[in-house]
């Protein structure tokens, strides 16, 4: 049941996402700039590692065109 569930939420949250800002996000939407900055990347080439949670896979799809990402 339940004591499962959780378990298994751990495993997958225990991914991670390295996420690299590949193109400027110069004449972007406001929102896009948004979504790259609160994945906390300023410069292009700049890499973060992120959890893999469905909220961060929200951001990087908003952002999919400007970003490269590969888990570790």
């Amino acid at each position: 049941g339940r004591v499962d569930e959780d378990r298994g939420r751990k495993e997958l949250m225990a991914k991670t996402l390295k996420i690299t800002l590949v193109k400027s996000t110069i004449g972007e939407k406001p929102k896009t700039k948004a979504t790259v900055e609160t994945l906390g990347l300023r410069k292009i080439r700049q890499s973060v590692e992120r959890p893999d949670t469905p909220d961060v896979r929200g951001l990087i799809y908003r952002a999919r065109h400007l970003l490269d990402v590969e888990e570790v």
